[in-house]
């Protein structure tokens, strides 16, 4: 009776082990750098930015026109959303993505907005290697 009831308590971890790995497996990581292209109200832009990933939490920098802004951010599912303060010509703001990445994990897209200045946009990248 011991023996069987091992055997079903390794066959339960063992279904649960696999569960968290294929999870794992089908949730990228936007890990490393990045080339964005931002079209935000009209006006389009370029910024780099490198992320590291772990678990849910997202750290790392983006850098537009020569400065470097550190970021902070969160996975939800397969929703990345980050953002960094920066300012426009003295004045205050903070860029806020919101995106999602392709199962290659390859290719990011999604929107883009500077609530301070009313503006919406959206923006793609590609994995920089």
């Amino acid at each position: 009776m011991q023996r069987k009831a091992w055997l079903m308590k390794l066959l339960i971890f063992s279904i649960v082990l696999a569960s968290s790995t294929a999870w794992a497996a089908d949730t990228p990581a936007l890990n490393g750098k990045w080339n964005l292209h931002l079209n935000i109200a009209g006006n389009e832009s370029d910024t780099m930015c490198v992320f590291t990933q772990k678990d849910d939490a997202l750290t790392g920098t983006c850098t537009s026109e020569g400065v470097d802004h550190p970021l902070t951010g969160k996975v939800d599912g397969k929703v990345y959303t980050w953002s960094y303060k920066s300012d426009y010509q003295g004045a205050p703001l903070t860029v806020k993505y919101r995106g999602t990445l392709d199962a290659a994990a390859t290719k990011v897209t999604g929107t883009v907005n500077v609530d301070e200045f009313g503006v919406d946009g959206d923006f793609r990248g590609e994995f920089s290697k």
